[in-house]
């Protein structure tokens, strides 16, 4: 991703992982969906939390890292509150790209919605292009390759 040249990325103190807080998120639903079932669900449970979660809990955390609020070691450090950095004057424009993210919308979804809405289409491609959403997904180590 493009980061400025005359300002480097933050420098968190605390750093938290991916991995480590999804096999937490993931255990949490195994416990509760076991309870439910009033029977050890294990390793299912597990899978099941991978298949529906891991790629839109990636995301979420990928944009805590991008506005700065938590370094996670899995995500490229440069990236660390780059949102700030790169579009402090942009918002409104940024705000709903972010949502259209959160939809779990594409970048080819995201330029027609721009181009459907009348927003700033250059700003629209600058923003998915610092974004840059293909480099981020991350393989849970329960994921088929």
């Amino acid at each position: 991703m493009l980061v400025p040249p005359e300002e480097d990325p933050p420098q968190p103190e605390i750093r938290f992982s991916l991995h480590a807080e999804g096999d937490s998120e993931a255990k949490r639903q195994r416990w509760l969906e076991s309870e439910k079932a009033k029977c050890d669900l294990g390793e299912r449970a597990i899978m099941d939390w991978v298949q529906r979660h891991w790629t839109g809990f990636c995301r979420a955390k990928w944009l805590e890292h991008l506005h700065g609020q938590r370094f996670w070691v899995e995500l490229p450090g440069e990236d660390f509150g780059l949102l700030p950095r790169r579009f402090p004057d942009n918002h409104a424009v940024l705000s709903a790209v972010l949502d259209q993210l959160m939809a779990g919308k594409e970048n080819l979804d995201i330029l027609n919605w721009a181009m459907d809405t009348n927003q700033p289409r250059d700003l629209v491609f600058e923003i998915l292009m610092a974004l840059d959403v293909n480099s981020i997904r991350l393989r849970h180590r329960f994921d088929a390759a």
